[in-house]
């Protein structure tokens, strides 16, 4: 079983501009947004990912050497994986990991490093051996290597925050939070944006309350 549900996994940390978006780009990540945010139990919610997962999964066999379409194939099978909860959310965990390696390999700076902090949260998330393929470590490094690409993303910032907040370092995971509400908002993706910032506001009450 999963350790936690990874019910909102990396968005991509920087939109691109329109004549930079691969085919079919922005409608997965409009999707996403959609139905990651959206207010829908957990069994339509999965029901919903599967299918954007078909149309992905379609975008990646018609352009196999694009690193964001691999991206964002992964983001959404992790999705998938923290809404249908359980051991079979493993399936689609794998499958991501797998996704994100796949883009790593091509282009470790795609989408500013978001394959970087979307590993590293899938390995933050899932439980080790002999259940899963979850390393803490391997997550710390993944982290701090997106940041390193993407040091005022609002994703790499939120991400590492809540790495932080898991492993007791709680004034630190403030100060990445704060980073992440100063990032800039990305025009073409206002609900990521809006819901991300919830999701920051929510992380920072529970790091207040932890330092208070």
């Amino acid at each position: 079983m999963l350790r936690y549900l990874i019910t909102a996994l990396v968005a991509v940390c920087l939109p691109l501009s329109a004549a930079e978006t691969s085919p079919g780009l922005t409608s997965i990540q409009t999707s996403w947004a959609k139905i990651n945010y959206a207010d829908i139990d957990s069994d339509k919610k999965a029901d919903e990912f599967k299918a954007l997962i078909k149309k992905a999964e379609a975008l990646v066999e018609a352009h196999p050497k694009q690193a964001d379409l691999l991206i964002w194939l992964g983001i959404v099978q992790s999705s998938t994986a923290g809404a249908e909860g359980g051991i079979g959310a493993l399936k689609y965990a794998k499958a991501a990991k797998k996704s994100f390696e796949d883009a790593l390999a091509i282009d470790s700076h795609a989408l500013q490093g978001s394959a970087m902090t979307s590993l590293g949260v899938l390995y933050h998330k899932v439980p080790g051996w002999p259940i899963g393929f979850g390393s803490d470590k391997k997550a710390e490094q993944l982290l701090k290597s997106a940041l390193e690409v993407n040091p005022d993303g609002i994703d790499s910032n939120y991400f590492y925050a809540e790495y932080l907040f898991d492993d007791g370092e709680y004034k630190q995971a403030l100060a990445y939070l704060d980073k992440a509400l100063q990032a800039a908002p990305r025009p073409d993706r206002p609900l990521a944006d809006e819901g991300r910032h919830q999701e920051i506001a929510a992380l920072r009450a529970k790091v207040e309350k932890k330092i208070h």
